[in-house]
């Protein structure tokens, strides 16, 4: 009868950072992060030498010096005299601008298509496989370029509006579509917290308020599957939900005292309200688009994914095809569909940056492009926007994988 034991514990040895599994990892490790560390240096140093020997050095100074230059479109308060780090903060708010609005919207089509690709009806189908093909397979710049061209051959351009011309009128005598962009009411408070002026204070009260409305109606809807698990029946929390969501919110803007500041046409352009820019538009409208064939075919996959005995069942049971794919299929899919959604997010952010071929102000076009030529202190602006879309496309991923662990499937 043989048995077998550990081996005898003998002195450590240098050979056994290599051989003994117990340190290899760790040694490798090391090494690595040595190796890493001793590049990094060799470039920092090799950059501050040529820097010494090109009279030139590393300074962030050039960020409190005036900009020089107008921006067409700003979230904040801008001139021409304020600085480079407050046109820089003009940038970066338009990018997180258009991503956001491009991000929602791209969803938005890309569902649609993706479920609308699986269809019974052939027409649909083939409709939607041809809009997929189309708009993935053509560079986003061209789409950005076609849909701005568009807009300014297309639309009226504001003296339009003088005339008798038909095509030339603003809806309700609200909204207005120029060449030049899209003019519509623009909202301020009179009785604000920071003044009449509709200051950000307000601002981030009434997002307070919706932050709070969402976790009040999560709240209820625990209480309600709480409940539905305890006795079976569940409690309706339609109207408790809607009620959470806008009564806050419409007694917090009461109290600031909203109203809206109505665009009129004065001389040969509009003045007043909110005027959304026509590069805004395209690059928002062509992001949009491309991005959400790309997202179609990840939604599409991921209800192939979905065992069809799922579909069946909930047919058996009675439910309509609309209620099967809402509440049986998409819940099941998202578990494969969330993963690639995050690349088509941080591609829309990153991607953002071609706005500087129709003239919109983000951070590639202000930091990058006016401020660098300006100062000429290209390696400082590159530093930062590389920082700038390093720092956001982690926070994207950091978000969507933490919505992603909460759908999907957990293990008992």
């Amino acid at each position: 009868m043989s048995t077998t034991t550990d081996p005898q514990q003998g002195a450590f040895r240098l050979s056994m950072l290599l051989n003994d599994t117990r340190y290899r990892s760790a040694t490798l490790q090391v090494i690595a992060a040595i190796v890493l560390a001793l590049t990094l240096f060799y470039l920092y140093s090799n950059l501050a030498a040529n820097l010494r020997q090109a009279g030139l050095n590393i300074a962030f100074d050039f960020l409190g010096a005036p900009a020089g230059y107008d921006i067409n479109q700003t979230l904040i308060d801008y001139n021409s005299q304020s600085t480079n780090f407050r046109a820089a903060i003009v940038g970066i708010l338009n990018t997180l601008l258009v991503a956001f609005l491009a991000c929602i919207t791209a969803t938005v089509f890309g569902v649609i298509a993706g479920v609308l690709r699986l269809s019974n009806n052939w027409l649909v189908r083939k409709l939607m496989a041809f809009y997929v093909e189309i708009f993935r397979n053509i560079p986003v710049l061209i789409w950005i370029i076609i849909i701005f061209t568009i807009m300014i051959a297309v639309m009226p351009g504001p003296r339009a509006f003088r005339g008798d011309d038909p095509d030339a009128r603003m809806i309700l005598d609200l909204f207005a579509f120029t060449n030049r962009g899209v003019y519509v009411p623009g909202p301020f408070f009179t009785r604000g917290i920071g003044g009449a002026d509709g200051s950000w204070v307000n601002w981030a009260l009434v997002i307070a308020t919706l932050i709070g409305s969402f976790f009040a109606t999560r709240a209820v809807t625990a209480r309600a599957n709480a409940t539905q698990a305890a006795t079976g029946i569940r409690p309706n929390t339609l109207w408790i939900n809607l009620a959470l969501w806008f009564v806050p919110v419409i007694v917090v803007l009461f109290i600031l005292g909203l109203s809206w500041d109505i665009p009129a046409l004065k001389g040969f352009n509009f003045a007043g309200g909110l005027k959304i820019g026509g590069p805004l538009i395209a690059l928002w409208f062509a992001l949009s688009i491309y991005t959400g064939a790309f997202i179609a075919e990840n939604v599409r996959a991921g209800i192939l994914a979905v065992s069809k005995g799922q579909t069946e069942a909930a047919s058996a049971l009675g439910l309509r095809p609309g209620r099967v794919m809402n509440l049986v299929v998409l819940p099941q899919a998202m578990r494969v569909i969330i993963p690639p959604l995050i690349s088509q997010y941080l591609n829309i952010t990153k991607n953002s940056s071609l706005a500087i071929a129709v003239g919109y102000a983000d951070i590639t076009a202000t930091l990058g492009g006016i401020t660098l030529n300006q100062t000429g202190r290209a390696i400082e602006c590159v530093l930062l926007l590389m920082a700038f879309y390093l720092i956001i496309s982690l926070l994207i991923s950091a978000f969507m994988n933490v919505y992603n662990n909460a759908v999907k499937l957990k293990e008992r």
